[in-house]
């Protein structure tokens, strides 16, 4: 299937030899805006995929697409879930909305069970990243702190920072360590078993669900990165934003190593047929 008009015109590389990866907009106001040649941060992830040799492909949101969804996503070798201003409805894990969440976006929240359905029934690899880590959790049976200054002050003399939800972009997001468990994909990646990861989020993972081993914590015990434990799917969950630090090697190395996962993922469908 060739690029949209409106991928085109975002100036995607077609990276024709690499696999297909399928991008969910971040938001709806931002597939809307698209026509206007407003693509937005989800140009960040469009272009983490391209550096690492894979090929970006918007997938829509809109209720009115939902037939065109449905046949692009079968089409797709891997996914990245992208981060989003807004938050989970509460209500999708089981909770009592506390008033902190940002409004929900219902066409997106849909968009991404969609492909989490497709993805564990056909072992599609995942990566999905701040929001969509925390959909992953949620989609997963897990929970989620609606807001983490709120909900832990109490609890913890550790939070380390403020996390400011979706920044503008002249603005540098802050950063911190995380700790990644010995043993993991996170900390072969890192090369070791701490990172210097930035930040952006005012929600958190509060229960991890199932089959979602929590490899990657900040030093204040913040969750902050999952692998899923179930198969032998590449699917792992960071709430840091790995799209944003384009010219750190453990970014690219986790964009590189997804692309290859997805790669490998087309080459098995192939060799079956």
């Amino acid at each position: 299937m060739p690029l949209t008009d409106t991928q085109q015109s975002a100036g995607l590389r077609s990276n024709a030899a690499g696999p297909r990866i399928g991008i969910p907009w971040r938001t709806t106001e931002e597939e809307d805006n698209a026509s206007k040649g407003e693509i937005g941060k989800t140009q960040d992830y469009i272009k983490a995929v391209e550096d690492a040799g894979g090929q970006a492909i918007l997938v829509p949101l809109r209720s009115d697409k939902e037939q065109e969804r449905s046949l692009l996503i079968p089409t797709l070798d891997a996914f990245v879930l992208p981060g989003s201003p807004r938050d989970v409805d509460p209500t999708e894990y089981k909770a009592e909305d506390n008033g902190l969440s940002e409004k929900a976006d219902k066409n997106r929240e849909s968009t991404d069970r969609s492909v989490l359905e497709f993805a564990f029934a056909q072992r599609k690899p995942v990566l999905a990243i701040c929001y969509g880590f925390q959909m992953l959790n949620v989609y997963k049976g897990g929970t989620l702190i609606q807001d983490i200054q709120t909900e832990l002050k109490n609890k913890t003399k550790k939070l380390q920072r403020h996390r400011k939800q979706d920044p503008p972009r002249s603005e540098k997001d802050p950063e911190h360590d995380a700790i990644f468990a010995a043993g993991s994909r996170l900390a072969r990646l890192a090369g070791g078993t701490a990172a210097r990861v930035n930040s952006s989020h005012h929600q958190a993972v509060d229960r991890p669900g199932n089959d979602l081993k929590i490899t990657a914590r900040a030093t204040d015990d913040i969750i902050e990165g999952v692998e899923w434990t179930g198969d032998s799917n590449w699917v792992i969950g960071v709430q840091w934003h790995p799209e944003r630090m384009q010219h750190d090697p453990f970014a690219q190395r986790l964009f590189q190593e997804f692309v290859a996962a997805a790669l490998a993922a087309r080459e098995s469908v192939v060799h079956k047929t």
